[in-house]
C-alpha cells in the first residue's frame, strides 16, 4: 500500500477530499502525513480530526526560504513517502525537494494549465474572456506550473460569472481530479515518458 504525504497551506477542501476517498477505500493507499506552512490553516485541524500526523513548519519562523526548504526536506525524507500531494500549497517547492523525489510530486491547479498558470487563475481566466476553465493535475517539475499534465477537468464559463462563483465550480472538479489520480498512482496506472502521461488499463487487476 502506498504511502502519501500531502501539503497544504489553507482551508484544506482538496486534503478533504484525499482524506475521504481513503476512508471510503476509493484510493488504495495511507495519508502518512500532512505538512502545512501555515500554523492556522484549518487542513492542520482536518488532519488531527482524522487522525493523521500534522507536521507545520512555520514558514514566518524561519530566517529565510533556504532554512524552510532544507527543514521541509529533512521531514520529508524521514517520512519517504510514496507520492507527495500539493493541495493548495502555496509554496514553489525547491530543486533540492524535487530532486529527491522525482515523478513522485503532484499538484493541482485551478486552471487549464498551460493556460493562466501562478496565482489568481480564476480570475485571469475572466479578463482574458475565455469560455471554458476548469483544473489541472500536474507533476511538478522546477518551472511553476509547468509540469507534464496527468488530467483535466472542465467547467463552462457562465456571462455573469464572477472569479468567487467560477473558483466554486472549478473546486468541485479538483475535488474530484486529485483523488481521482492519487487512486491511478497507487494502482501504477501512470505512465510518463517526457511530457506525455498516459493512463494504463488495470496492470495490478484492481476494479
Amino acid at each position: 500500500m502506498k504511502q502519501i504525504v500531502v501539503l497544504a497551506s489553507g482551508r484544506g477542501s482538496n486534503f478533504q477530499a484525499i482524506v475521504s476517498a481513503i476512508q471510503e477505500d476509493n484510493i488504495r493507499a495511507q495519508c502518512i502525513a500532512l505538512i502545512s506552512d501555515n500554523p492556522l490553516a484549518v487542513a492542520v485541524d482536518i488532519a488531527r480530526d482524522a487522525n493523521i500526523p500534522a507536521h507545520v513548519l512555520d514558514f514566518l519562523s524561519f530566517p529565510d526560504k533556504s532554512a524552510y526548504e532544507e527543514a521541509l526536506l529533512y521531514l520529508l525524507v524521514q517520512l519517504n513517502p510514496d507520492i507527495i500531494a500539493l493541495a493548495g500549497y502555496m509554496r514553489l517547492l525547491g530543486d533540492s525537494i524535487i530532486q529527491t523525489f522525482p515523478d513522485s510530486i503532484i499538484n493541482i491547479h485551478p486552471s487549464l494549465l498551460p493556460s493562466f498558470p501562478g496565482l489568481h487563475a480564476q480570475e485571469q481566466a475572466l479578463r482574458y474572456g475565455v469560455k471554458i476553465a476548469g483544473c489541472t493535475v500536474h507533476f511538478v517539475t522546477k518551472d511553476m506550473d509547468n509540469g507534464p499534465v496527468i488530467m483535466q477537468r472542465s467547467v463552462p464559463v457562465l456571462d455573469d460569472d464572477d472569479k468567487e462563483h467560477l473558483a466554486d465550480r472549478i473546486l468541485v472538479e479538483e475535488h474530484k481530479a486529485l483523488p481521482e489520480v492519487l487512486r491511478l498512482i497507487c494502482e501504477d496506472r501512470i505512465r510518463r515518458e517526457g511530457r506525455k502521461v498516459t493512463v494504463l488499463k488495470n496492470p495490478s487487476g484492481f476494479p
